[in-house]
């Protein structure tokens, strides 16, 4: 087995360096495009109103949502906030905001919601992708939007609102943000910086000038002061730019509610673990600190899980001899398990214990009262007024 996993390693490697004249193609595209924002031959919209856009350069994940909630929990209090995303995966076009007023459940529905700028949907991932449907769910009371075109997604949004954060719009240069978070996985910080198809950057690895902040994300909770400086000469932030380190923090398990579940995971648990997320990896190497007994239900980014994915999963899970059993999942993924066919899965004996696992961004090295500074002082100077005082 190890040599087979060797083996297509392998050829994935010639596979990356034949299809290497693509990436310079494509990045020859992005660097053309980008020079016409930068000249101005594109228009980029900018606002007076505060808006802040969280990104990376590559794909997958680099922890855009737990950064984008850590920005939620740190305003929602001061300010009326508004969440704008393109809504990865979801069924619907156009600018939908996320509230319980109407149901989307025909054809019909689907084409009013295209073609009305102030319609609503309930949030789910069917309507409006995983993750802004996780961050209505953790925070009702905040304004989640989304739109594909960002620009008239922010105009919509803003005469309700102070201000509004963009999820995962680095490249999408119709906007300036007046303040770029860009972040970098710490796993993958030290690969080589190829360009789409034949490596997973979106653009230049230069690209990184045009954010404000720059943020090493998922990185070991007790990386020294060495090794952050050797990822800053990696980096090489310019003079104007600001350098956190942050790590991981799972949180105690909740249940699909979002209500805590009172369990917890010992030696003598088998997790089966179900993702569909770009990189699991950080999350198995946490539960294998618990338990070594994990039974990986593994997918791609943002699969949509199907009956028969699900129906796999509660047979293993049924079939199972073990005495103390659960089935753990990211809130992201939690966010597709909401479709019908859920519950018909569920054993005549009561229902599947499928429990999620909650994450937070902690800053390394005293850098989070910096950070906060930084945004709220951002925000501050660019808000004339506060709608919740």
């Amino acid at each position: 087995m190890t040599n087979g996993i060797s083996y297509l390693c392998q050829n994935m490697k010639y596979l990356r360096w034949l299809l290497f004249p693509f990436s310079l193609l494509y990045g020859l595209v992005v660097i053309i495009r980008n020079w016409c924002y930068d000249a101005g031959f594109f228009k980029s919209y900018k606002f007076t109103e505060p808006i802040i856009s969280v990104g990376n350069l590559d794909v997958g994940g680099a922890g855009k949502s737990p950064m984008t909630e850590y920005l939620i929990r740190l305003l929602k209090d001061n300010y009326k906030l508004a969440t704008l995303s393109r809504g990865y995966g979801r069924k619907t076009k156009g600018y939908l905001v996320a509230g319980e007023e109407s149901r989307i459940k025909s054809r019909e529905s689907r084409e009013e919601i295209k073609h009305s700028p102030l319609s609503t949907a309930t949030a789910t991932a069917t309507n409006f992708g995983d993750e802004p449907a996780q961050f209505k769910h953790k925070f009702p009371d905040i304004t989640v939007a989304v739109c594909e075109n960002r620009v008239e997604g922010i105009k919509n949004l803003l005469p309700d609102n102070d201000l509004v954060i963009l999820d995962d719009a680095y490249q999408h240069r119709a906007v300036e943000p007046g303040l770029s978070i860009l972040l970098f996985d710490y796993n993958h910080i030290n690969e080589p910086h190829l360009l789409l198809p034949a490596g997973n950057m979106r653009e230049p690895f230069s690209g990184r000038w045009r954010a404000q902040i720059i943020i090493v994300t998922k990185c070991p909770a007790q990386l020294t002061m060495d090794e952050q400086s050797a990822l800053a000469q990696k980096i090489q932030p310019l003079p104007y730019q600001h350098l956190f380190f942050t790590s991981i923090a799972y949180q105690p398990l909740d249940d699909l509610e979002g209500r805590p579940a009172e369990i917890n995971i010992d030696k003598e648990t088998t997790v089966f673990l179900l993702t569909g997320i770009a990189n699991a990896r950080p999350l198995v190497q946490y539960l294998k600190g618990v338990t070594s007994d994990i039974v990986h239900h593994n997918y791609p980014d943002h699969h949509p899980f199907t009956l028969k994915n699900i129906t796999k999963l509660a047979a293993e899970f049924t079939a199972c001899a073990s005495q103390k059993k659960v089935i753990v999942t990211t809130e992201k993924d939690a966010q597709r398990l909401e479709e019908p066919w859920f519950k018909s899965v569920q054993p005549a004996d009561g229902k599947l214990p499928v429990f999620v696992v909650p994450i937070r961004v902690e800053f390394l090295s005293d850098g989070g009262d910096r950070f906060n500074q930084l945004i709220i002082d951002y925000v501050r100077k660019h808000t004339t007024y506060h709608s919740l005082h």
